[in-house]
């Protein structure tokens, strides 16, 4: 039955099928065990290229051995921070850190952006990502760096002037601009083709396909973007409302990037 954690002949069948070239799926099928298990343990552990079983069952034990190390004292109960589960957000936490560097992130700024986003403020300093992820000063500096570099997170001095991370609402609204311009970009490349090949030619034809179908995706993609980017900072409704999060009118339109 599947649950717990891997053990080491899993991770052997994993590797395995990596060198197989299975997906992840199929090797969760054989092990009968959730995809996002198998994906999460892959991602975390090198990548499918780089991944290898002993390596990955030893960094596990030491993982789980810091966790005990670092666990209160007392009775055993599940650690709660303003009402939830600990171990719930910790698995959570690691889904959506896996989910970023699926996205093409590295593991080190997948979890501090992943950190950030976790937690209520929204922000935190670099020794407050030290102590929550368990990492050195270096990695955090490092992993900080990079992700301000690419706007994913600002970086501010608090009161006490220490520098403080932030992540913005914004980065996904202009994550997909960003995306959008690229297909536009894209879409005016293969008509460049058209024009070398001759409009007649199969390989034109082709070449014109793919400049509609992309300059369709990318001027859906920037409506859909500045139409919706309110949503961003919508706050839930009332829990008397009967609403469970966020309601957002589609009549509402946010103003364009400037």
């Amino acid at each position: 039955m599947p649950g717990g954690r891997l053990t080491q002949p899993e991770r052997q069948q994993i590797a395995t099928g990596l060198a197989d070239g299975l997906a992840y799926a199929e090797i969760a099928r054989r092990l009968d065990r959730p995809t996002s298990t198998i994906t999460r343990e892959v991602m975390r552990n090198g990548g499918p290229t780089a991944y290898r079983a002993d390596l990955a069952h030893r960094a596990t034990e030491r993982r789980a051995h810091r966790r005990r190390q670092t666990a209160p004292r007392g009775p055993r109960t599940a650690q709660r921070d303003q009402g939830r589960d600990s171990e719930a957000v910790r698995e959570y936490e690691e889904t959506f850190t896996t989910l970023l560097m699926q996205q093409g992130l590295p593991r080190m700024m997948s979890r501090v952006l992943t950190c950030l986003y976790t937690t209520d403020a929204g922000s935190l300093t670099a020794s407050e990502l030290v102590q929550r992820l368990d990492v050195s000063p270096a990695s955090v500096s490092k992993a900080t760096a990079f992700l301000v570099s690419q706007g994913l997170i600002r970086r501010e001095r608090d009161e006490r002037r220490r520098d403080r991370y932030l992540v913005d609402n914004d980065v996904f609204f202009t994550g997909m601009i960003a995306a959008a311009r690229s297909n536009a970009d894209l879409a005016r490349t293969a008509r460049q083709g058209v024009g070398l090949l001759g409009p007649d030619t199969p390989a034109a034809v082709r070449l014109e396909n793919v400049a509609r179908f992309v300059d369709f995706v990318a001027d859906s993609m920037m409506r859909a973007a500045e139409q919706a980017r309110d949503i961003l900072y919508a706050q839930p409704e009332p829990a008397s409302g009967g609403a469970a999060g966020a309601r957002h009118s589609p009549e509402r339109t946010a103003p364009s990037p400037s």
